[in-house]
């Protein structure tokens, strides 16, 4: 019987109160409610695009800015996804994708590895988009990396719209994701001559 791999993660702090659900082996599903729009929208595009399921609220001072909420977020969902992954027997490890969106050309590349890495490469326009600041895209992610323990290389490659950027970012983080984590059915152990990840 195959093991399910979902987590439930709360987060309190004096700023923000994160609760989600995260299930690597869903459908698309999301019920994403975090008080920014725009990432709401961006989440449910990773989700579906990752095929998992994802139930996540966040109250958080938005009252100050959009810092605390975003970083919380990305906090507690790289911990779920370390914790949903577990001792990693058997996944892919590694993943990667191209998307185009319209005009922009995204690539994210990424491995499970245990060694917390972020590199990303390219520029937003605008300081906003919707009502994120752009300069929290880059904090997500990274926030997102350091708690799950991954390697992640992201690069916008070219692009004007900026909506279009962040789109393609989280679709094809999205899709790397949704690859380093499928079960490879030749797989026993885990993807590492060291035995461990």
């Amino acid at each position: 019987m195959k093991q399910k791999r979902i987590t439930k993660i709360e987060r309190i702090t004096s700023e923000t109160k994160v609760k989600l659900e995260l299930n690597l082996d869903g459908s698309g599903k999301s019920d994403v409610k975090t008080g920014i729009g725009f990432l709401d929208h961006m989440l449910d595009l990773w989700t579906f695009h990752g095929l998992f399921n994802l139930k996540l609220i966040c109250n958080g001072d938005l009252g100050v800015d959009a810092h605390h909420t975003t970083e919380d977020i990305a906090l507690a969902l790289g911990s779920a996804l370390e914790n949903a992954i577990g001792e990693k027997k058997r996944i892919v490890r590694y993943g990667f994708s191209y998307v185009p969106m319209d005009e922009a050309l995204l690539r994210v590349a990424l491995d499970l590895s245990g060694r917390p890495e972020f590199v990303f490469s390219g520029k937003f326009l605008h300081a906003s988009i919707g009502n994120l600041d752009t300069q929290m895209i880059r904090h997500f992610f990274k926030s997102f990396a350091m708690t799950s323990k991954m390697t992640l290389h992201m690069s916008i490659l070219y692009g004007i719209n900026d909506h279009h950027k962040c789109e393609g970012l989280f679709k094809a983080f999205g899709k790397a994701l949704r690859q380093a984590v499928e079960i490879d059915p030749r797989r026993s152990g885990v993807a590492s001559t060291k035995g461990i990840l």
